[in-house]
């Protein structure tokens, strides 16, 4: 797949709900599960209580600095207060919606890892979300053959598990240097199933075409003769075989 990704958590709790199994088609932002968030929301009560009485004590303080009967610097750290309260209600609320696990990308549920009742803790790994529009097929090809590859050229895949399906797809992009270790280069071909079945590490053939010619005239290999800078094919004339040299285009 182009893109992929493992859905983690941002915070701990057991889960208490699972709304999606593997194989299902999720858009980003989809609530996939959700966990206990009853200490969240206890949290954020008690953050939104602070965040009005130190509302209510700034207004007051608005009103005796606006009569002079308070200092400058006792109203600026009456200010900074309600400005860090509303800070810290916000990171509740935050705190708060962790507890809905959402799907970071749109795609496919490949690998679900987690049951209703197990305690997740920070960061693990709840789901895996593959999106397969497109497929993308890594083709290492040699490097004699650079210069012949380019993107947006036409391909055709051969899949071992589906025989006689043909995928037709385009060259998406072709990397600018070369494995040593290997003398190939990196060619990245995408194709669109919407037949639904290409499966992410299946195992395929792919034809590129890197040039047509229209119109071309044609003779079979064996009726050359010579070289290729001093080629000939013999044409009958009169029932005659004549030798003609040719200039050679393939």
């Amino acid at each position: 797949p182009e893109a992929e990704a493992d859905v983690v958590t941002k915070t701990s709790g057991v889960v208490l709900q699972i709304m999606v199994e593997e194989g299902d088609r999720v858009q980003a932002g989809q609530v996939l599960a959700r966990l206990d968030s009853d200490r969240q929301r206890l949290a954020l009560k008690q953050s939104e209580a602070n965040l009005r009485k130190i509302e209510n004590d700034f207004k007051r303080q608005e009103e005796l600095i606006g009569r002079k009967l308070i200092s400058q610097d006792v109203f600026d750290r009456s200010r900074y207060d309600l400005d860090t309260q509303r800070a810290s209600y916000e990171i509740a609320k935050l705190e708060l919606s962790y507890a809905e696990i959402r799907a970071p990308i749109g795609g496919v549920v490949s690998k679900r890892m987690v049951k209703v009742g197990n305690l997740i803790q920070l960061n693990q790994p709840l789901f895996k979300i593959d999106d397969f529009d497109p497929l993308e097929a890594m083709i290492n090809v040699p490097e004699r053959e650079m210069r012949l590859i380019q993107a947006a050229q036409p391909v055709q895949m051969l899949v071992d598990a589906l025989p006689g399906a043909v995928f037709t797809g385009s060259v998406a992009r072709v990397s600018p240097v070369v494995d040593a270790s290997t003398g190939t280069f990196r060619v990245v071909a995408q194709f669109k199933d919407d037949s639904g079945q290409l499966r992410s590490g299946m195992f395929g053939r792919v034809r590129i075409v890197y040039d047509q010619r229209a119109d071309a005239l044609v003779v079979p290999r064996s009726a050359l003769v010579g070289d290729d800078k001093d080629a000939s094919v013999f044409v009958v004339e009169s029932d005659v075989a004549k030798r003609r040299k040719v200039k050679l285009g393939y």
